[in-house]
């Protein structure tokens, strides 16, 4: 009944709700997660950030035009509202994540595709985040890319997990370390 309504509420786009129903897939089962079901939760993840970050990155687009330099501080407020709606979405994810599904999970592949979402969070944190907050989730980013890394090795060279893993770290290293030579490193 749950995925029913997980699978409803996608379709709605009403993805905070997808997300509680996925929550509650989670808590009720003491077993990791099914595939179907770690694609939903995926797909629910994503859309309940992606307006947020398009918006935050129009608004940065309008705010460093030089026609509306009179609205700069205007700009600069409504992202910093905007940020923070993001950071508490992604807080909501890596908690799930972490405390719901990495403890169930049944095999490497699972822990691989937990510890990249959980390190894909934090690296969307921080494309709006500055200063110490900045340092704080590109360093957690980094220890869960690392996580997963590690038990990415017993997995298949062409194993999905493994190169969606590869592609996410390395723009870690591109965006957020300006490192591209390990960017492209990790790519290969």
């Amino acid at each position: 009944k749950l995925v029913f309504m997980a699978r409803v509420a996608d379709q709605a786009e009403r993805y905070e709700d997808m997300v509680q129903f996925l929550k509650e897939i989670i808590q009720e089962s003491s077993d990791d997660i099914s595939l179907d079901v770690r694609n939903l939760l995926s797909v629910g993840f994503k859309n309940l950030i992606s307006a947020q970050r398009s918006a935050w990155k129009t608004v940065q687009a309008i705010e460093q035009n030089k026609k509306y330099a009179e609205y700069s501080s205007n700009c600069a407020e409504y992202k910093e509202k905007i940020s923070k709606e993001l950071e508490t979405n992604c807080k909501k994810v890596i908690t799930i994540v972490e405390k719901e599904c990495v403890p169930k999970a049944a095999d490497d592949e699972a822990k691989v595709f937990y510890y990249k979402m959980i390190a894909d969070y934090y690296r969307y944190t921080a494309e709006t985040a500055s200063g110490d907050k900045l340092a704080e989730v590109t360093e957690s980013a980094m220890k869960y890319y690392q996580k997963a890394t590690d038990v990415a090795a017993s997995l298949k060279p062409y194993n999905s997990n493994k190169l969606g893993l590869a592609l996410n770290f390395s723009v870690f290293y591109y965006e957020l370390k300006s490192d591209n030579a390990k960017a492209c490193k990790i790519a290969e």
